[in-house]
């Protein structure tokens, strides 16, 4: 409770008076912070026509979400409770969504099926948030526009590799 109440910014008797429990109170937590964290990579993924900006702006909002939102972000991905099966239910739909939104531009602008779309935005996806994870626990060892520069050229260099056939 004391994690959840950092996060929250309130005192534990504030969190005690409006949930019945921990769980009650993670899931409330969760589903705002996930909302939040999933409009922003939605705004990124629409914010251009260009799909080589759009891989960027999609990795620079995982990276700048783990650096600005740091709690949250731990609250999402590296908390003790992601095996309780409600919990870890909600970060899939996440995790889903984000795959279908990535796999909507894949599919319209390459030859791939829904299926083998929706494969490589999981792929894209995985690949932000596993690079942004690790990037978060060098303290800078690379400045943050680097590490979103080259995590976002290696992922355009493979997803531009499947052009549509004209």
């Amino acid at each position: 409770m004391d994690e959840i109440a950092e996060v929250a910014k309130v005192s534990k008797p504030v969190l005690y008076q409006h949930f019945p429990g921990k769980r009650e109170l993670y899931l409330a937590l969760l589903d705002s912070h996930l909302a939040d964290f999933s409009k922003q990579l939605d705004d990124a993924i629409r914010s251009t026509d260009d799909n080589r900006q759009r891989v960027f702006a999609t990795i620079n909002t995982y990276y700048q979400y783990i650096k600005s939102e740091s709690q949250a972000y731990r609250l999402i991905f590296e908390s003790d409770v992601l095996s309780d099966p409600l919990i870890a239910a909600r970060i899939e739909e996440f995790n889903n969504s984000l795959a279908t939104s990535i796999s909507r531009v894949v599919v319209e602008d390459t030859e791939m099926n829904e299926q083998e779309g929706l494969l490589a935005g999981r792929a894209l996806a995985g690949l932000s948030q596993v690079s942004a994870r690790y990037w978060a626990t060098t303290n800078d060892a690379v400045d943050q526009q680097t590490a979103v520069d080259l995590i976002s050229r290696l992922a355009w260099r493979g997803i531009s590799q499947f052009p549509k056939e004209k």
